[in-house]
């Protein structure tokens, strides 16, 4: 036993000669961590990993360091996968970091459940609410107050390819406006040789869920201003209907095919010719890019549901917020309010092809010399689409609604429910979730 307790007095000696040397204290859970020159210590946890996206971040982590000299951001990266369970286990603890990357159509959720702080007195102060695109704006605010600050969001735009067109007998410069024409389309742009597609001209399930599709038929959100919920409609019964008869037409194996081909990335179908149309984020171009380099493409707003009945896209996107309980509060806004600015947004939408939430910032990316041409059509068509796109800010009344949809579609789209019993049974379960809530 008297071993034991050496051993354990040994340990606990280590830890604290490490943390000395660390060059920064952790004082008592009350008080903000300082370095050895007095600056306030805040620690900032992000997904961004790669080797492409964490340089970019803690190159703007260093300018925000080097721009003043009472706070320094230290840098924490945890995998997508962990980094909200580890920030709620932080939160509980009593130990949060001072900055979170959070998902923000959840960000009201987050506010409701005093997971994030209000911003509301430090908005008083500095409004920097103009700086957004009003749709990123609203989806951050819970009762009128704002628990996160919008850093960057995407849309749904669809991409084409020209060669294709032309093969078809397509004007390339006449890209699909409406679901019909777009089936129009798809349809001269197949190609087959025996009963084997050489080519296909479009499904609507590759890039984007259903959801995006009902979305762009309705123009508007499940829930309205008020949080009354439909889904079971007239027009989502013909949009589930029209989706099943794409998935009929080319059959499970060749859907599946064109998947496995579509995940390897580098063998995207849509770089080799095979497929002439797909819907994706703005970043596709990326890929696009680094894999095929000489493809001859265009984009386009997402094809409207009718005449007359608006191009609306989906967009998500992250917050920088506050975790409740974040021991210096000021500190980490001055940091946000940098990294929400235009030059630290500029820099991040230029270098990694994204689209950022400032707006100032991403009109004077979509004009920079590092784009080429291509990459400035596919920028400023990403620009021009978020007039189009609605997020879709999760309501407090029924958090994780759509895991009680997502089943039902899928058991329409294999064959065991009608359209109209998906529709029916996602209406009655989301409205019994909201009833338990209220």
């Amino acid at each position: 036993m008297n071993k034991l307790k050496a051993f354990g007095i040994l340990i606990v000696g280590l830890v604290l000669l490490l943390s000395g040397c660390s060059g920064f204290q952790t004082s008592n859970n009350e008080e903000p961590a300082t370095n050895e020159e007095g600056k306030t210590v805040i620690d900032f946890w992000t997904f961004w990993g790669s080797e492409i996206r964490r340089p970019i971040i803690e190159q703007i982590i260093t300018d925000f360091n080097e721009s003043q000299d009472e706070i320094e951001v230290k840098h924490t990266y945890l995998p997508f996968g962990d980094i909200w369970t580890k920030e709620l286990a932080a939160i509980a603890a009593g130990n949060p970091p001072d900055v979170v990357i959070n998902d923000i159509n959840a960000t009201a959720l987050r506010g409701e459940k005093n997971q994030a702080m209000n911003l509301a007195d430090l908005l008083k102060e500095d409004d920097i609410s103009e700086r957004f695109y009003p749709e990123l704006w609203k989806a951050t605010l819970h009762e009128g107050d704002s628990y996160g600050i919008p850093f960057n969001t995407d849309t749904r735009i669809l991409f084409y390819n020209k060669d294709a067109f032309k093969e078809a007998g397509l004007d390339p410069e006449k890209p699909p406006t409406t679901w019909a024409e777009l089936e129009e389309y798809a349809q001269k742009l197949d190609k087959k040789s025996g009963e084997d597609y050489e080519r296909i001209g479009f499904y609507p399930l590759w890039g984007i869920g259903y959801d995006v599709w009902l979305l762009n038929a309705n123009g508007q959100n499940y829930f309205d201003e008020q949080n009354n919920f439909e889904i079971d409609t007239a027009k989502n019964e013909q949009v589930l209907n029209w989706l099943k008869t794409w998935k009929d037409r080319y059959g499970e194996n060749v859907i599946n095919s064109y998947q496995a081909q579509i995940d390897s990335q580098q063998g995207h179908p849509f770089f080799s010719g095979d497929l002439a149309m797909i819907a994706q984020t703005p970043t596709f171009y990326t890929q696009i890019r680094d894999y095929a380099k000489d493809l001859n493409f265009g984009v386009a707003t997402l094809p409207e549901y009718e005449e007359g009945n608006g191009n609306t896209s989906w967009g998500g996107g992250f917050v920088a917020e506050i975790p409740a309980g974040a021991k210096n509060p000021e500190a980490s806004w001055e940091f946000i309010k940098y990294l929400t600015d235009v030059e630290a947004q500029k820099y991040w939408a230029v270098k990694n092809f994204d689209n950022v939430a400032n707006i100032e910032a991403a009109e004077e990316a979509a004009n920079s010399d590092e784009f080429t041409e291509d990459g400035k059509m596919v920028y400023e068509m990403a620009l021009e689409n978020m007039e189009h796109t609605l997020l879709t800010p999760v309501p407090v009344i029924a958090p994780d609604f759509s895991s009680l949809i997502n089943p039902n579609v899928d058991e329409f789209m294999l064959g065991s429910m009608t359209a109209k019993q998906a529709l029916e049974k996602s209406q009655a379960d989301v409205e019994n979730l909201i009833q338990k809530n209220q």
